[in-house]
């Protein structure tokens, strides 16, 4: 046991300062977790410095800068697997810093793989197990009064050589009551790109997961439970991001905010009656755009924009295998329902699992533009070590630098093939499906394609397949001339089109 004299004071939350070209191409997202930790730690009488060196894109030299200058009594850090290399390494500068500083670090892959961490960095003194933000303030408290922090749940930290977790931490029931330190943002470096200038924020309108993916790890970190806040709770927070910070796109991070019907309908029903000016991009399942077909002009009235469908497998074995729940042909048909609502629709596909052949690629691309989804992403599976479909994958793992699992660079070799075709085979399969899209361009409304313009622009530019974009179809020499006079047609009409939604 740890004792401190004097009493902890000064909690850095700080984000790990990792990029694999992915999100960051979208867009800059602030870290939702680390905001609401921050208010419940100064619920709790410390003082928060909410610092996302990711998102700022600072090195080690500015968060080494800025963790001198705050002089914390804690540094927290927070990490899902690709990231937990960078993690620990801050916490090994922080205690590098300052060896009497206290170190702890949460998130999806410090809840699963504790022992590991544990047992191989010493820079790490305790881990957050699942929800933080009763469990850290706990956690403080406890070694504020010297007490025995083996009896706080939700924990795991060394002990005579070993390692002790708590039992796990019961999930926070009513999470109206949370105070998001929204006030510690640094809200003008968050936004969406497809949007120039627009002001981004990422909120949650409930947690958990009910779903059953094999090769996911929400529905293991929320233990297949789902908690809802309330609708007019929810809508008011968005209607105060927009008045108070001048937010104007959102990220809903629920993996179902429509599982509850009558609820969803109800946030779209007071959005649509507040006039929130806030466009929502948002994902779901398949199953519950089916269900809202009839209410999709509510969907739009409401200021929805984009929606992500869980799509994720061209074959109804793959999908069984994945533990989706749904049928092949249903996510066909959900794409085509948010498209005749002139929504952006956005699915992707996994690729990659041992049986993996070039010709099931090819199949899957045929089927990706089959279902004419607007945006599609061709991701390699990631073998996380905690979820149900590791054992399938495990013998086949050629990578154990976790840094690389990060759904772009390969980690899993198929069977019959070598991990560098792989890795051409998904950039292959974005750039046939792009030039598909972008050929087809002029069957869009106005407004998208605008947006589609703002997307190819990124992809091109400032996206981890900005090499195919460029090559788009004449084998890394140029862009094809038919897809450049579409291009330019579309720019030449840029002033005339809005990326805007418009509301019916």
């Amino acid at each position: 046991m740890i004792m401190r004299t004097p009493k902890i004071k000064r909690i850095a939350l700080i984000t790990p300062p990792y990029h694999a070209g992915v999100v960051e191409a979208a867009g800059t997202w602030l870290n939702l977790g680390f905001v609401y930790i921050a208010g419940a730690l100064r619920d709790a009488g410390y003082e928060v410095d909410y610092y996302d060196a990711m998102s700022l894109w600072h090195d080690w030299p500015h968060i080494q800068a800025r963790i001198m200058d705050f002089a914390p009594d804690v540094v927290s850090t927070t990490a899902f697997t690709a990231s937990i290399v960078d993690a620990t390494r801050l916490l090994e500068m922080a205690k590098n810093i300052n060896p009497e500083v206290i170190t702890v670090l949460g998130n999806v892959h410090a809840s699963f793989c504790y022992d590991e961490l544990l047992l191989s960095q010493k820079s790490i003194d305790y881990i957050v197990r699942g929800e933080g933000e009763n469990t850290l303030p706990a956690l403080l408290n406890c070694l504020n009064a010297q007490d025995n922090p083996a009896k706080i749940a939700g924990l795991a930290f060394h002990r005579d050589g070993g390692v002790i977790a708590t039992p796990a931490a019961p999930f926070i029931k009513d999470l109206d009551k949370l105070n998001p330190a929204w006030d510690l943002v640094e809200w003008p470096i968050y936004s969406y790109h497809p949007k120039p200038g627009s002001r981004l924020a990422i909120v949650s309108s409930a947690r958990g997961c009910l779903q059953n993916c094999s090769f996911c790890s929400q529905q293991l970190f929320w233990q297949r439970t789902w908690r809802p806040r309330t609708a007019e709770n929810f809508v008011a927070e968005l209607e105060f991001l927009n008045q108070k910070y001048g937010v104007n796109v959102a990220m809903l991070a629920d993996e179902i905010p429509t599982q509850d019907k009558e609820r969803w309908e109800r946030i779209l029903d007071l959005m649509i009656a507040r006039q929130i000016k806030v466009k929502l991009m948002m994902e779901t399942r398949v199953d519950n755009i089916l269900r809202d077909e009839k209410i999709m002009d509510k969907y739009q009235q409401a200021g929805v924009e984009h929606i992500y469908v869980d799509v994720e497998a061209r074959s109804q074995a793959l999908l069984d295998l994945f533990n989706k729940g749904t049928k092949v042909e249903q996510s066909k048909r959900a794409i085509e329902i948010i498209n005749q609502s002139d929504i952006v629709s956005e699915t992707s596909f996994v690729l990659g699992m041992p049986e993996e052949t070039p010709e099931s690629i090819s199949a899957t691309i045929e089927l990706a533009k089959h279902y004419n989804p607007d945006m599609a992403f061709f991701l390699a599976i990631a073998p996380w070590p905690y979820a149900d479909l590791y054992p399938n994958l495990k013998d086949y793992v050629v990578s154990h630098d976790y840094r690389q699992y990060n759904l772009v660079e390969p980690v899993v070799k198929p069977i019959n093939m070598e991990l560098s075709e792989m890795e051409n085979e998904l950039g292959r399969a974005a750039q046939n499906f792009y030039m598909h899209k972008f050929k087809n361009l002029n069957l869009l409304s106005a407004w998208k394609q605008k947006f589609m313009l703002e997307v190819f622009k990124i992809l091109v530019n400032n996206s981890y397949l900005a090499k195919q974009m460029k090559s788009m179809g004449h084998g890394g020499a140029s862009m094809p001339p038919e897809l450049k006079q579409i291009l330019a047609q579309v720019a030449k009409n840029d002033k005339n089109l809005s990326n805007i939604a418009p509301i019916p």
